[in-house]
Protein backbone atom coordinates (compact mmCIF):
# COMPACT_ATOMS: atom_id res chain seq x y z
CA UNK A 1 0.00 0.00 0.00
CA UNK A 2 1.41 3.44 -1.01
CA UNK A 3 1.96 5.90 1.88
CA UNK A 4 -0.39 8.83 2.16
CA UNK A 5 1.36 12.81 2.06
CA UNK A 6 1.11 13.05 5.82
CA UNK A 7 2.64 9.73 6.12
CA UNK A 8 5.25 10.82 3.51
CA UNK A 9 5.87 13.61 5.87
CA UNK A 10 5.92 12.35 9.01
CA UNK A 11 8.79 10.10 7.44
CA UNK A 12 10.65 12.63 6.41
CA UNK A 13 10.66 14.77 8.90
CA UNK A 14 11.92 11.73 11.51
CA UNK A 15 14.61 11.36 9.24
CA UNK A 16 15.79 14.67 9.44
CA UNK A 17 15.45 14.66 12.80
CA UNK A 18 17.22 11.66 12.96
CA UNK A 19 19.91 12.89 10.87
CA UNK A 20 20.60 16.72 12.77
CA UNK A 21 20.79 14.35 15.99
CA UNK A 22 24.00 12.63 14.94
CA UNK A 23 27.11 13.86 16.40
CA UNK A 24 29.53 14.60 13.37
CA UNK A 25 31.96 16.59 15.46
CA UNK A 26 34.67 13.57 14.37
CA UNK A 27 33.67 13.44 10.83
CA UNK A 28 36.44 14.04 7.89
CA UNK A 29 35.81 16.96 5.71
CA UNK A 30 36.52 16.94 1.84
CA UNK A 31 36.82 19.56 -0.75
CA UNK A 32 36.96 19.77 -4.34
CA UNK A 33 40.89 18.07 -5.18
CA UNK A 34 43.37 21.42 -6.05
CA UNK A 35 41.56 23.50 -3.47
CA UNK A 36 44.07 25.22 -0.93
CA UNK A 37 43.36 24.98 2.86
CA UNK A 38 43.18 28.88 3.09
CA UNK A 39 40.22 29.01 -0.23
CA UNK A 40 36.85 29.01 0.12
CA UNK A 41 35.28 26.19 -1.01
CA UNK A 42 32.56 23.68 -0.53
CA UNK A 43 33.26 20.91 1.98
CA UNK A 44 31.47 17.44 2.38
CA UNK A 45 31.63 14.76 4.59
CA UNK A 46 29.94 11.01 4.63
CA UNK A 47 27.51 9.99 7.17
CA UNK A 48 25.85 6.88 8.25
CA UNK A 49 23.37 5.18 5.80
CA UNK A 50 24.32 7.49 2.74
CA UNK A 51 24.12 10.53 4.05
CA UNK A 52 25.84 13.62 3.29
CA UNK A 53 27.21 17.47 5.54
CA UNK A 54 27.79 19.89 3.55
CA UNK A 55 29.21 23.20 4.69
CA UNK A 56 31.40 26.28 3.81
CA UNK A 57 35.21 26.42 4.46
CA UNK A 58 34.43 30.27 5.66
CA UNK A 59 31.50 29.19 8.18
CA UNK A 60 31.86 25.54 9.22
CA UNK A 61 29.73 25.52 12.35
CA UNK A 62 26.76 26.58 9.91
CA UNK A 63 26.44 22.37 8.52
CA UNK A 64 23.54 21.32 6.31
CA UNK A 65 22.65 17.42 6.05
CA UNK A 66 21.52 15.15 3.36
CA UNK A 67 20.07 12.18 3.09
CA UNK A 68 21.35 9.89 0.81
CA UNK A 69 18.07 10.24 -1.84
CA UNK A 70 18.51 13.88 -1.23
CA UNK A 71 21.93 14.40 -1.85
CA UNK A 72 21.20 11.60 -5.07
CA UNK A 73 18.81 13.77 -6.73
CA UNK A 74 21.41 16.72 -6.06
CA UNK A 75 24.16 15.46 -7.65
CA UNK A 76 21.98 14.11 -10.58
CA UNK A 77 20.42 17.19 -11.00
CA UNK A 78 24.13 19.32 -10.75
CA UNK A 79 25.61 16.36 -13.34
CA UNK A 80 22.40 17.52 -15.79
CA UNK A 81 23.16 21.23 -15.56
CA UNK A 82 19.96 22.18 -14.02
CA UNK A 83 22.11 24.53 -11.02
CA UNK A 84 24.70 25.84 -14.23
CA UNK A 85 23.99 30.01 -13.78
CA UNK A 86 22.76 31.68 -16.62
CA UNK A 87 25.10 34.20 -18.40
CA UNK A 88 24.40 37.44 -17.16
CA UNK A 89 23.36 36.44 -13.52
CA UNK A 90 25.19 38.17 -10.72
CA UNK A 91 24.62 38.14 -7.14
CA UNK A 92 21.00 36.17 -7.32
CA UNK A 93 19.89 38.71 -9.87
CA UNK A 94 17.96 37.23 -12.99
CA UNK A 95 19.53 38.12 -16.00
CA UNK A 96 17.42 40.49 -18.25
CA UNK A 97 15.35 38.98 -21.18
Amino acid sequence: MAETAEEIKARKERERDELYALDISGVEWHSAPGTEAHEERVEIAYLPEGAVAMRSSLDPGTVLRYTEAEWRAFVLGARDGEFDLEPGRHDGELAPE
